[in-house]
């Protein structure tokens, strides 16, 4: 069959590229001269399936305020008259329950393992490489109430079968030993030893490359203005440079899914959540870090990759911009710098923003729509590089008709109700 994608950012190539395994002829669209050009250009670097959590749990209405007052708050609230903004707001309010959040953490686990043992098998076939490390991740506290918290976060990783550790703060120095001068700012952490780091931009161009070495043909600079639509199928894709057709289609524009979709009848609540990083040049390696750590206070992720340390997080829910505030440089500079201080050259350090295509319940919405040859793989949050082997593998499997090697069946749009 023909198979168009639309998108090619992570998702959209791991896509490409497991259709094309599948013996499938492809086309991949995008408006960006190269692949991975906007949100997997810079993001935090982490592949963590242990740390697939849904940001609407428990608790978070309160802490939203907590984190509002601070002076490096890891959420920023812009209110602004969208009704696309309140509706996601209100939708992800109601996730925030004990039982929703274990439902929604459940999948999130499910498709992160699975994505993580697909990404181990595609390195072992094609020896790929992206800076990538196997050494773990860190979620490290600052205070015992944190520390105190993780109990259901334990729970569903031992019912997921997720290897993790508990750690004091000689455990912590242990695993990264450039906190040894900072050990008196952190009272513990939760280290889970299965979790890798990577440059996703790296990887996406790599994978791109085998894809098109496959037969793969991609289609940039071309920007997507619809979906034409005929007898309740998807009939062509209209761009600025003519209309591209296809048996199937694959729609993986990450924050702008939902706006593509909506003029054709499908209303998929899928919303950009700004985040922000930095890159900063390794001066001392002694004293950097070895993996990845997740500064729990800030929500922010430090992440080492290569002679690099890439310093991602935050959650700026302001609409469709790509503006970079010096204040939110400052928080991700504090952060690091404060953990890791005089590792890295901070002054010189690049400066990035993208757009985060989050679902109020924190899973990707992976699957099958109403129109027969229209199939979706987006809304990944945080999580797009962690997830996205296992969500190319799966929607090549939905689109070619077998049954995923995983469960894969509350995963799409259907799970919230006739759309």
């Amino acid at each position: 069959m023909k198979v168009a994608v639309l998108g090619s950012g992570v998702i959209g190539v791991t896509s490409a590229y497991y259709l094309m395994k599948a013996g499938h002829e492809v086309t991949v669209i995008d408006r960006q001269p190269g692949p991975a050009l906007e949100t997997s250009f810079a993001n935090a670097g982490e592949v963590s399936p242990g740390y697939s959590s849904p940001w609407a749990a428990p608790g978070i209405p309160q802490k939203a305020i907590k984190w509002l007052m601070m002076r490096h708050p890891p959420l920023i609230l812009k209110p602004r008259i969208d009704r696309e903004m309140l509706a996601w707001l209100f939708a992800m309010l109601r996730n925030c329950t004990g039982a929703r959040y274990a439902l929604n953490k459940g999948r999130m686990v499910r498709l992160a393992e699975y994505s993580r043992d697909v990404l181990d098998a595609l390195r072992t076939d094609t020896g790929i490489t992206y800076d990538e490390r196997m050494q773990g991740t860190l979620q490290l506290f600052r205070t015992q109430k944190q520390l105190d918290d993780i109990a259901k976060d334990v729970a569903v990783l031992r019912q997921g079968g997720v290897p993790f550790e508990v750690l004091d703060v000689a455990g912590c120095v242990a695993a990264e030993p450039g906190l040894a001068a900072t050990r008196h700012k952190i009272v513990g952490g939760l280290r889970l030893p299965h979790d890798e780091t990577g440059d996703c931009f790296k990887f996406t161009n790599a994978l791109a490359d085998l894809a098109a070495a496959g037969g793969v043909a991609f289609r940039h600079n071309r920007s997507i203005e619809g979906l034409d639509v005929a007898d309740g199928r998807i009939a062509g894709v209209r761009t600025d440079q003519g209309r591209i057709t296809a048996d199937r289609y694959v729609l993986a524009l990450g924050s702008h899914s939902a706006r593509m979709v909506r003029p054709i009848g499908i209303r998929l609540p899928v919303y950009p959540i700004k985040g922000y990083s930095i890159t900063v040049p390794i001066v001392d390696p002694a004293i950097a870090p070895v993996s990845t750590l997740m500064d729990e206070s800030y929500k922010i992720a430090i992440t080492r990759l290569g002679d690099r340390i890439r310093v991602g997080g935050m959650a700026e829910i302001s609409g469709y911009n790509a503006s970079l505030p010096e204040r939110r440089r400052e928080t991700l500079a504090f952060s690091v710098g404060d953990l890791f201080p005089g590792a890295g050259d901070i002054p010189a350090a690049s400066f990035w923003s993208g757009l985060r295509p989050m679902t109020p319940d924190g899973t990707p919405v992976i699957g099958p729509t109403g129109y027969d040859n229209l199939f979706l793989n987006t809304g990944h949050g945080t999580l797009g590089w962690t997830m996205a082997c296992g969500s190319g593998r799966v929607i090549a499997d939905i689109v070619s008709g077998r049954a995923p090697d995983i469960d894969a069946s509350d995963l799409s749009i259907a799970r919230y109700g006739k759309r």
